[in-house]
């Protein structure tokens, strides 16, 4: 039984989740990722990237935004109470290695997420890690506190200026490429924010790593949905990521790929939302 150990809510329909799975916990690394199910065998299958883990405890920590039907269903699971199945770690880990110059690691939104094991593991592996993160809101920020722990740099941006700069990530990334020498840029976020961070970087000649998130189902390649376009070729965000270099994703078409089950997730959700104005009648 994949236990619920702790919940905490981090901002509006962001939730944190520490879950016990002792053997993904001893065996997950930086960047990988599980697929879990709320219910039985045909609840949509979830797939969250490990935000943390404790394997001494025998824990991951999963944190997810409940904007779908499925991931509002995760959300109303409380402490005590179980993930039904639990797949993983799957995917590719972040490969981290020395650097000589600084390691820019960029995240947006929820995507601050998937982007703290890969600050914390550059940072352990003696590397300067400059860090941007940004939200909409001062409310809609994640982890900083965690961030800052980990980061040689912090720096904050949000849409309005109600915490730190008041600007897109895109515009102290840009400032860095041309101050401070990186060797790598890492960038986590929205599909439209790695493309223009990748953009900011091409003129730059830096090496940018981002991790794609989506559509998946089965996680083992075999199903197709989550194919990208990278360098020309087809990839399995699966088996072959979820990290990909920037330079190379064809982000558009992944960006419409995204679209393909609308109607279908729409649908899903207005049935979830009936079914849970009835419980509550």
């Amino acid at each position: 039984m994949h236990t619920i150990v702790k919940k905490q809510t981090l901002s509006d329909d962001v939730y944190k989740m520490v879950v016990r799975a002792p053997a993904i916990a001893a065996s997950r690394k930086p960047g990988q990722f599980v697929i879990l199910m709320t219910g039985d065998e045909y609840a949509e299958r979830i797939p969250l990237t490990i935000a943390d883990g404790d394997e001494e405890a025998g824990t991951i920590t999963l944190i997810f935004q409940a904007v779908g039907g499925s991931t509002k269903q995760l959300s109303l699971l409380e402490e005590g109470e179980a993930v039904a199945h639990i797949l993983g770690p799957l995917g590719q880990p972040t490969e981290i290695r020395q650097h000589d110059g600084p390691v820019i690691c960029v995240g947006g939104g929820i995507g601050a997420a998937p982007l703290f094991p890969i600050v914390q593991a550059n940072k352990e592996a003696g590397n300067c890690v400059i860090t941007i993160i940004g939200s909409r809101t001062a409310d809609l920020m994640i982890l900083e506190d965690e961030m800052r722990r980990y980061s040689d740099d912090l720096i904050l941006c949000t849409d309005d200026g109600s915490l730190g700069r008041k600007a897109l990530v895109t515009e102290p990334l840009k400032e860095l490429c041309e101050t401070s020498d990186p060797s790598e840029v890492v960038a986590i976020g929205p599909p439209i924010m790695m493309k223009f961070c990748a953009e900011t970087t091409r003129p730059y000649g830096v090496h940018t790593m981002v991790s794609l998130n989506t559509i998946m189902v089965d996680g083992t390649g075999m199903c197709g949905g989550c194919r990208v376009t990278v360098g020309g070729e087809t990839k399995f965000v699966c088996v072959d990521g979820p990290e990909f270099d920037g330079h190379e994703v064809d982000f558009d078409n992944m960006m419409l790929r995204q679209t393909s089950y609308k109607e279908q997730e729409e649908h899903f959700c207005n049935l979830t939302a009936f079914a849970e104005r009835e419980v509550n009648k």
